[in-house]
């Protein structure tokens, strides 16, 4: 698929909600991203609305995006505060399970007390790594979370952004989601 195209397809989906079977669409028919494309650099996290549970959580919460400083070394969510500082966080620290049963108004209080709640929730240490692995067909890099069962996998839509999904156990839907550098 030609760059321009996926482009054109990705707006297309971010634009509002789609379902599940688009998204799937669009991300099968991207070319593989690999590991020695995605090392580098932070990239700014957008969702996109399949209706998942997760559906505007992570955002509300202030959710940031993604940072690869090498293959060894990934930091799999940034955050940032209502004053903009952008700063990882422990995975192990942030109640997954509890997306989708809180209201967005009570995960925009919670965001409210990430000063307080920064020393409690924030890490230094990367908490992922990236690897070439087979998804869905296509050999291409994923992230491996190191202490808990998800795995987020990408495809290309240009040299600055992908198109990722979260495998995680237990998970029925996929949570789609893209990183632009």
């Amino acid at each position: 698929m030609a760059e321009e195209s996926a482009q054109s397809e990705l707006a297309a989906l971010l634009d509002g909600r789609c379902t599940v079977e688009q998204a799937w669409e669009l991300f099968d028919s991207l070319p593989a991203a690999r590991v020695a494309e995605v090392t580098v650099g932070r990239w700014r996290g957008e969702e996109v609305d399949t209706g998942h549970p997760f559906a505007g959580v992570l955002v509300a919460s202030g959710w940031y995006g993604k940072q690869f400083d090498d293959a060894e070394s990934v930091h799999p969510l940034l955050f940032a505060d209502e004053s903009g500082n952008i700063f990882a966080v422990d995975p192990r620290r942030v109640p997954l399970g509890l997306a989708g049963k809180v209201p967005l108004a009570g995960v925009q209080t919670v965001r409210k007390l990430l000063p307080v709640l920064g020393p409690a929730i924030r890490t230094r240490r990367s908490a992922a790594r990236l690897r070439d692995i087979e998804y869905r067909g296509v050999v291409g890099a994923a992230m491996v979370y190191d202490h808990l069962p998800i795995i987020d996998h990408f495809r290309r839509v240009d040299i600055d952004t992908l198109l990722g999904v979260m495998d995680m156990r237990g998970m029925v839907e996929p949570y789609f989601f893209v990183l632009r550098r």
